[in-house]
């Protein structure tokens, strides 16, 4: 090298002559785009859906479902329902082309229909823009089964009374009376009654709870015998001796609970 003249470069072919950076390329050059998909914006995603999952779960723990009123297989007058986000699917099955012999439409066709539409909106509509007026396809797809989907809800909604479905779907009430297991009635309890009216006489799905009856210890030895409503004649299959027994263990379950 001489002074005046200028420098000159020898290239050593051991170095790369291009090296590729971590960092992420900027993206502020195009429209809508600030940074890249992977891992920028999917780990913030990630992190978003692991911040309501906890808190989903943390909300189940402290405040638990209720259970229900329960089932009752004598109540011809019950009309089951589906949840509230499902009412709209349940409305579709009541109109003539959707239910009786064309219920598979119903039930598999149109909804089928409806929701691949909704898969194939982007891939029908993949234009640049954002704005609504821009995407015409995707827009019209989604307020038609927006509207639909409102519409069947609220017709289903508004055919349902549901103070009182309300009223028969109270939650199950925690046993307010301590069970004598060492009764001696119990034991006939147990191998005449328990199947339908529930270990602590809370009742079940065959048979009421027998806590609170207002029936007489004659009564109760009648019914006993004899069934009632639902209950056929032939349920106790004990001794006088048992019978009165089971009417001493039901009436004192029932002065207890009165008290």
């Amino acid at each position: 090298m001489h002074r005046g003249k200028g420098m000159k470069f020898v290239g050593d072919s051991r170095v790369s002559a291009s090296r590729t950076s971590q960092i992420p390329k900027d993206y502020s050059e195009y429209p809508g785009r600030t940074e890249a998909f992977w891992p920028n914006f999917l780990l913030k995603e990630w992190l978003a859906g692991a911040v309501f999952l906890v808190g989903f779960l943390i909300l189940t723990l402290a405040h638990p479902s209720p259970l229900g009123g329960l089932a009752d297989p004598t109540n011809a007058a019950f009309i089951p329902l589906p949840d509230w986000y499902f009412l709209f699917l349940y409305e579709l099955l009541k109109y003539e082309f959707a239910s009786g012999q064309y219920v598979l439409l119903g039930m598999l066709g149109i909804p089928g229909l409806a929701f691949g539409a909704l898969l194939l909106a982007p891939f029908l509509d993949n234009g640049p823009g954002r704005r609504p007026h821009q995407r015409p396809i995707a827009v019209i797809m989604m307020m038609l089964a927006l509207t639909a989907t409102i519409w069947l809800t609220y017709t289903s909604a508004s055919h349902v009374d549901w103070e009182a479905r309300a009223a028969m779907d109270q939650p199950v009430p925690p046993a307010s009376v301590e069970i004598d297991t060492s009764h001696e009635g119990y034991a006939v309890y147990e191998a005449n009654c328990m199947s339908c009216h529930g270990e602590s006489l809370e009742g079940g799905a065959a048979g009421p709870t027998l806590v609170g009856i207002e029936y007489s210890a004659e009564e109760i030895a009648q019914i006993a015998q004899e069934g009632i409503n639902t209950m056929p004649a032939d349920m106790f299959k004990g001794t006088p001796e048992e019978l009165e027994l089971l009417v001493q263990f039901i009436t004192s379950v029932n002065e207890q609970a009165a008290e």
